[in-house]
């Protein structure tokens, strides 16, 4: 018989991630940084490759971001507004950590699976940072997936791919609960 943890199951079934923009100070210091990662680092990981790594993104790096971001959005001839948004995502955040995929080599574990392990951290990152009382949100956008801008502003190596930026603060309002996925269109039952 399972032993339930109703605490548990109660934070997955009302948790909400808290909109990068209504974040603010006081951030996580250094050591629940460390927490944070450790759980996120807990993820189902299929060959213990640890396919994924961190960047803590101080308000300093991110204000730089933002001016590479800018830079990158201008060469590539972006529509002005796509571009400021992009920025704000950088200059308007105090905290926040690039979740890295950067798949090993390996005859076993396919590389899409490396990828989907690092995304796992991306989820087990927001929870362990809402679990603890902290605001987060995983955000991406154009400049995570641009080579120059997340080999420039990232030190990412050819092979490796930014899968999300978890924003981490105090959160400054609470959000109103959104629609929910109607299980009954997106669950198949196979029993045969």
């Amino acid at each position: 018989m399972p032993i339930p943890n109703p605490d548990a199951l109660s934070f997955l079934l009302t948790r909400r991630s808290r909109p990068a923009k209504t974040l603010s100070v006081p951030v996580p210091d250094r050591d629940e940084i460390n927490i944070l990662l450790t759980a996120a680092a807990r993820t189902p990981d299929h060959g213990k490759l640890e396919p994924w790594r961190f960047i803590v993104l101080t308000k300093p790096a991110l204000a730089r971001l933002a001016e590479l971001v800018a830079a990158r959005g201008t060469a590539l001839r972006m529509d002005p507004e796509k571009i400021a948004k992009a920025q704000d995502q950088y200059a308007s955040a105090d905290l926040a950590i690039a979740v890295v995929s950067s798949p090993k080599p390996s005859d076993k574990i396919p590389q899409i699976e490396q990828v989907y392990s690092a995304g796992a951290v991306c989820l087990a990152l927001v929870n362990a940072a809402l679990a603890a009382g902290w605001g987060a949100n995983w955000l991406s956008g154009w400049a995570s997936h641009d080579r120059d801008f997340i080999r420039d502003g990232l030190g990412l190596a050819d092979h490796e791919n930014i899968v999300g930026f978890i924003h981490l603060g105090t959160e400054t309002s609470t959000p109103p609960e959104r629609p929910r996925p109607d299980l009954a269109a997106i669950t198949t039952w196979v029993t045969e």
